[in-house]
C-alpha cells in the first residue's frame, strides 16, 4: 500500500529534503523535533509538526519510545529515518514495526547483518565481492589482534565491528604498536557504540575512498553508479564528487555488478551504499562497509543520473517495485558536493552556532544548495554542524570544479564562520584540479598552511 503520511524523525537539511520529496509525492509529511528545533525550516515546510522531547538528542531523536509514539498519534504509516540518529538502528525498525508502521529502509536483519563490519564482511565474502585481506571474525583479546596482523602483516588497520564516523580505528606499524592501540580502539568503540568489538584488516597506502550507490526493492537491485569521497579530514568526508575519475571504464563496471551482487544477496529494500578502497597502484578494490540508509552525499549522484533517490525509497518502502531498471539508468557529466559546516577553518574547525544574518545564496544551472537556513535561524549548539550541501553538476569534472569556484564564491551566510574558506582554497589546489588526491591527502595539506596561506 503506498504511504500516505510520513513521519520525519531526523532534523536539519535531510528533514526538509526529505519533506520536498514526500509532498513532491503528494504525501501528508509529519515532523519530528526537538524543544531546540521548534522554530526550523522543516517544521515551518511539514504538514504537521510534532516535539518529541529536549534539545538533547538522547531524549529526542535518539529516544526511541518518544518517537514511535508520537507517530502513532500521529496517524503516520511510515518512518523515515534520514541518515545519523537512528538510521541504522535495527531495534528501531522493530519499533517502529511493531507499532503497525512501515520503515522507509531496509529490514532490521539486514541493519544488523550489514551494520556489524565483521558479518558485512563475510556478507560481501559470500557474494564473491573483493574485501580487503583482515581477520575472519571479530577479535576479542590482544594476543587474537596480535596472531591476526601476524598472519596478514603490517601495517594493519584497527576497526570497531560496530557504528562509524572514524570512532575507534587505530593503524598499527608493528605488534608493540598494536599492543598499545588494541585496547585505546576497543574502548572508543565501547563508548561510542556500545559495542567494543574489534576486527583488523590490511592498511592499504594512499588508497581511495570509491562508493557505489544501490537501490533494492527486496528482489531486485541496481547500481546508480559511483562516487568518490577520498578527501577527508578525521576520517570525515570533506568534499565529494561523482563519478570517480580515477577508474576507467571496465574497473567502474566491475565494482558497480559487485555492488548489486550484495544489495542482491542480502533481499536490500531502499538506497544503500558500498563503501570500498580503490588501490590505484594495483587497480584492484576491496568491499570495506555498507551503509544502510541514504547517504549525506546522495545529491551528487542525483545529479548525473536524474534520480530522486528520496522518493524511490519512499516507493519501495511503500510495497512497490523499482521504478528503473539499470538499463534505465545512464549518467552524464560529473558533480561535486562540498559539505558547508558552522566551523571556523582558521581556528581547528572549531564550532560556531549562532545567528544566520543576510543569506545569499547561488543559482543558476547545474547548481544546487541543500539547507535548512534562513535569515534570523538562530542555530542550536546541540548537534551536528553541517548547515548545508553545495552541489554542482558540468559535463567535466574540470567544469564542475570552476563552477563550484564561482558558486562558494556566490554563496554568504552573515553572521556565522563556515567551511567556505576551506573549499574555495580546495577548489584552486593543483593537487585537486589534478585528482591528485587520497584518503590521506587533506590532513597533511591543512596541517601545511595551505589554508591559512590562501588570501
Amino acid at each position: 500500500m503506498p504511504i500516505k503520511r510520513l513521519f520525519i524523525a531526523n532534523r536539519g537539511e535531510i528533514a526538509v529534503r526529505i519533506i520536498r520529496a514526500a509532498q513532491g509525492m503528494g504525501i501528508h509529511t509529519i515532523q519530528a523535533h526537538s524543544e531546540a528545533d521548534a522554530e526550523m525550516l522543516a517544521v515551518r515546510m511539514a504538514d504537521e509538526a510534532v516535539c518529541v522531547g529536549p534539545a538533547q538528542a538522547s531524549q529526542s531523536y535518539l529516544n526511541i519510545e518518544a518517537l514511535v509514539q508520537a507517530a502513532r498519534d500521529c496517524n503516520a504509516d511510515a518512518v523515515h529515518p534520514g541518515y545519523g540518529f537512528l538510521a541504522e538502528n535495527a531495534n528501531f525498525v522493530r519499533a517502529v514495526e511493531a507499532a503497525g508502521m512501515r520503515f522507509v529502509g531496509p529490514s532490521a536483519d539486514t541493519i544488523d547483518r550489514m551494520g556489524d563490519k565483521v558479518s558485512a564482511r563475510q556478507a560481501a565474502q559470500a557474494a564473491g565481492v573483493p574485501v580487503v585481506p583482515g581477520s575472519q571474525g571479530r577479535v576479542e583479546t590482544p594476543e587474537d589482534a596480535l596472531a591476526t596482523a601476524a598472519e596478514i602483516g603490517y601495517p594493519v588497520m584497527i576497526k570497531a565491528s560496530a557504528g562509524g564516523g572514524g570512532k575507534g580505528i587505530r593503524i598499527a606499524h608493528s605488534a608493540e604498536e598494536l599492543a598499545q592501540m588494541a585496547p585505546q580502539a576497543q574502548a572508543e568503540a565501547q563508548g561510542a557504540f556500545g559495542d567494543g568489538g574489534l576486527y583488523l584488516e590490511r592498511a592499504i597506502a594512499s588508497p581511495r575512498h570509491i562508493e557505489v550507490q544501490i537501490l533494492g526493492d527486496g528482489t531486485n537491485a541496481v547500481h546508480c553508479f559511483e562516487r568518490e569521497c577520498s578527501m577527508q579530514r578525521r576520517r570525515q568526508k570533506v568534499w565529494e564528487e561523482a563519478g570517480a575519475v580515477c577508474l576507467d571504464d571496465a574497473t567502474r563496471e566491475r565494482l558497480c555488478a559487485s555492488a548489486v551482487a550484495l544489495a542482491r544477496s542480502v533481499n536490500y529494500v531502499g538506497a544503500g551504499t558500498l563503501e570500498y578502497l580503490y588501490d590505484s597502484a594495483t587497480n584492484e578494490f576491496f568491499f570495506i562497509e555498507m551503509n544502510t540508509r541514504i547517504q549525506v552525499e546522495h545529491p551528487v549522484t542525483e545529479m548525473i543520473t536524474g534520480l530522486d533517490l528520496v522518493q524511490e525509497m519512499i516507493r519501495v518502502s511503500g510495497g512497490e517495485t523499482l521504478s528503473v531498471t539499470q538499463d534505465d539508468i545512464t549518467r552524464s557529466g560529473h558533480a561535486i558536493e562540498v559539505r558547508i559546516n558552522a566551523e571556523d577553518p582558521a581556528l581547528q574547525f572549531m564550532p560556531f552556532p549562532g545567528q544566520v544574518g543576510q543569506m545569499q545564496l547561488p543559482t543558476g544551472d547545474g547548481v544546487r544548495f541543500d539547507h535548512f537556513l534562513y535569515e534570523g535561524y538562530q542555530i542550536p549548539p546541540f548537534y551536528d554542524s553541517l548547515l548545508g550541501k553545495l552541489i554542482v553538476h558540468a559535463p567535466t569534472r574540470a567544469a564542475a570544479i570552476a563552477k563550484l569556484a564561482t558558486a562558494l564564491d556566490d554563496l554568504s551566510l552573515a553572521g556565522l564562520k563556515t567551511t567556505i574558506p576551506l573549499h574555495q582554497a580546495l577548489a584552486a589546489d593543483a593537487h585537486v584540479l589534478a585528482d591528485d588526491i587520497h584518503t590521506q591527502w587533506l590532513e597533511p595539506w591543512l596541517d601545511a598552511g595551505n589554508l591559512s596561506a590562501t588570501p
